[in-house]
């Protein structure tokens, strides 16, 4: 039996949901979720509608269009008329609430409105490996294992079946032969690891806003591809003319003031691959983001390393430009070139504001590889 408050809960969830799908471009884009998340949750901030009401005021006071008066007499103090000085008030202000998400309903929400995939495992998604899972019922148990509800609706059923329920006392004590325990099963899952390699520019023309855009981009990245997969490794490795591996709060605090050498970045991934991740065993995407300012000898030498040590091994490779005043944007352009629609393994993105993250993480994961 579903209890009126469970279906009120229910449509309540339905709305969140509706309001979230409504306003998802605006979450993406500017990065609105990234500071309200916990370690399982994401706080949703959600206007609230405040009904309007009549307010009313003490009669005899006079008001607009009663009385006597001069033409260009103010009917009442306006803005600025105090200069700011005033009291405190005693108003209620405007209310937002704040719901809180799972993280795997986020993801289902973005692969919905985006309408990605489901993304086909590779390596080891074929081999099962036994887990448990709470899915019964059980008369016995730890304590530990009590089932609370399942007790106490066992507890009222006997007590309404013996006569001893009382609607103006209803007080139900659980007795022994009520108790009920959640128990296990082994279910057996396929076995489906993935690894992301993020790699970034960090040179003197990557700024701030810059990186803002690529950490935004990277929660989405994250929050759909944890839903894909049971285990996600995280790799970050800047650049500049030199390129090294990084854990994730320098990834997106450095900046450096040298040249860009992307090939750099190239090797340092294609030596975590040979040392961590054995492409039979794991499903690899590389996120490589920059503003495409790097010329010459060392754009031969990056896109060799890719074409030959990286796309044979990796699920995907995606490269974003972000658009900076200071880069010239011609390594987006080097790779069209030399991959352009030949090379299903490569998805190029031109990121110029944090309007375009939407589209960005549409383009990078709208293949489901």
């Amino acid at each position: 039996m579903t209890l009126k408050i469970d279906r009120d809960q229910n449509r309540f969830r339905q709305i969140v949901r509706g309001k979230i799908r409504e306003n998802l471009r605006q979450y993406v884009n500017h990065g609105e979720m990234i500071g309200r998340k916990g370690r399982d949750l994401v706080s949703i901030p959600l206007p609230q509608l405040d009904i309007p009401r009549f307010r009313y005021g003490e009669n005899g006071r006079g008001g607009v269009g009663q009385g006597d008066g001069q033409k260009g007499q103010p009917i009442a103090r306006g803005e600025g008329d105090d200069d700011g000085q005033g009291q405190a008030g005693n108003e209620p202000g405007s209310h937002v609430l704040e719901v809180d998400l799972t993280l795997d309903e986020l993801a289902a929400i973005l692969g919905d409105e985006l309408e990605l995939p489901r993304i086909e495992a590779k390596g080891e998604a074929n081999i099962n490996q036994n887990k448990a899972r709470y899915r019964s019922i059980r008369r016995v148990g730890p304590e530990s294992l009590r089932h609370f509800k399942r007790t106490y609706i066992e507890a009222l059923r006997r007590n309404v079946i013996e006569g001893r329920y009382d609607t103006r006392r209803p007080r139900v004590v659980p007795l022994k032969e009520d108790r009920r325990y959640r128990s296990w099963e082994e279910v057996q899952e396929p076995v489906a690891n993935a690894a992301i390699i993020y790699m970034m520019d960090v040179s003197g023309s990557m700024t701030d806003e810059q990186k803002a855009i690529v950490r935004t981009e990277a929660f989405w990245i994250d929050t759909w591809l944890k839903s894909q997969y049971d285990g996600l490794e995280r790799r970050y490795v800047i650049h500049d003319a030199a390129a090294r591996e990084v854990d994730e709060t320098t990834f997106y605090r450095t900046r450096e003031s040298g040249g860009t050498r992307i090939s750099s970045a190239y090797r340092v991934c294609s030596q975590l691959i040979d040392n961590h991740f054995p492409p039979e065993l794991w499903n690899l995407y590389l996120f490589h983001f920059s503003d495409g300012d790097n010329w010459g000898e060392d754009n031969r030498r990056a896109l060799r390393t890719l074409r030959d040590a990286l796309l044979p091994r990796c699920n995907q490779f995606c490269y974003g430009q972000v658009e900076s005043p200071y880069g010239s944007g011609e390594f987006i352009r080097a790779l069209e070139n030399v991959f352009g629609e030949k090379e299903d393994k490569v998805v190029l993105s031109e990121i110029a504001s944090r309007d375009d993250i939407y589209e960005s993480i549409k383009q990078f994961l709208g293949k489901g590889r």
